[in-house]
């Protein structure tokens, strides 16, 4: 249906007459006449009934001059929207806990400098959470691990930062081994169905230590908070600098496995951004990665961890 003949049939009703209407748009009579024909026949229903050389709306011309006006205001913002270089929508964004709490504020920081009128939906979740949501076009982009399976076309991954394992310990425990505080101090685990918690147990299967535990959280920070109240040592990603900001807390750095445990010497985990190629924001995803690399480089060793 082309709005231009709904824009004229407006104009016939406010005129009274095609003939008046024809004059105010400078076309002929006989082609607003055929105009409103086509809507007619478009609509399936009567919209004008003539009075001589006047006419006036039946009650469908009615209801389509209520409903019309609107329809072509929004149609001409629409034209005017689509024309600009005006950056306005929404990017919606998943991420997972820790990068929430670590460094998405920098990256977001950045993105809104770049474009003040997008609206942001954060969304948090677990990895596979947020790559279904990916997905089923619920979300544009997610901050997350690396999947451990193959990714489909459609779908485009950029690693952003390796979060080594640390030792959160309080900060008079600076100085000491952290093999010798796993050993003997309690251990606030953090959560073993979690990826970084997996990590963590693997490491302390590989070294044999088996620690006295005395909490299982779900949370990286609020490991740190259970840590800084003097409740044990924690095993966790450096996630950046929140762990240890403004807390008297210190990150020890670990020592490297010996070969032949399975793992890396040094166990950390990827994350980074997962996005569909196909997303109708993706210049946005674009530059969203381009402000999360540039933290990154700002930043690009972490945050500092003692050493051993």
């Amino acid at each position: 249906m082309d709005t231009k003949y709904i824009q004229n049939f407006l104009k016939v009703i406010q005129s009274g007459s095609m003939s008046e209407a024809a004059r105010q748009l400078d076309i002929s009579p006989a082609a607003v006449a055929q105009q409103m024909r086509v809507l007619e026949q478009t609509l399936g229903v009567v919209l004008l009934v003539r009075h001589g050389r006047s006419v006036r709306p039946t009650a469908a011309g009615e209801r389509l001059f209520e409903r019309g006006q609107q329809l072509v205001q929004d149609c001409d913002q629409l034209r005017e929207w689509v024309a600009s270089d005006t950056d306005h929508g929404e990017l919606r964004l998943g991420t997972v806990n820790t990068a929430l709490h670590g460094f998405l504020p920098d990256v977001m920081r950045a993105f809104v400098a770049r474009h003040e009128s997008v609206r942001v939906t954060v969304r948090v979740g677990l990895t596979p959470d947020l790559y279904t949501a990916l997905l089923q076009s619920t979300l544009d982009a997610a901050l997350c691990l690396k999947p451990s399976f193959d990714l489909p076309k459609t779908v485009s991954w950029a690693a952003l930062r390796q979060e080594p394992l640390v030792l959160l310990v309080p900060g008079a425990d600076a100085a000491q081994d952290p093999l010798h505080l796993l050993r003997t101090r309690p251990l606030v685990r953090y959560d073993r169905e979690l990826a970084g918690g997996k990590l963590a147990d693997r490491y302390l299967k590989a070294l044999g230590i088996a620690p006295r535990e005395r909490l299982e959280l779900n949370s990286v920070l609020a490991v740190a908070m259970m840590v800084e109240q003097g409740l044990g040592v924690g095993l966790v990603p450096d996630i950046g600098q929140a762990l240890t900001r403004q807390r008297p807390v210190c990150a020890l750095a670990l020592p490297p496995l010996p070969h032949g445990h399975g793992l890396a010497s040094s166990p950390s985990r990827e994350l980074g951004l997962l996005w569909l190629n196909t997303s109708a924001r993706i210049r946005w995803v674009r530059s969203l990665l381009e402000c999360a690399r540039l933290c990154q480089t700002d930043d690009s060793a972490g945050f500092a961890t003692a050493g051993v």
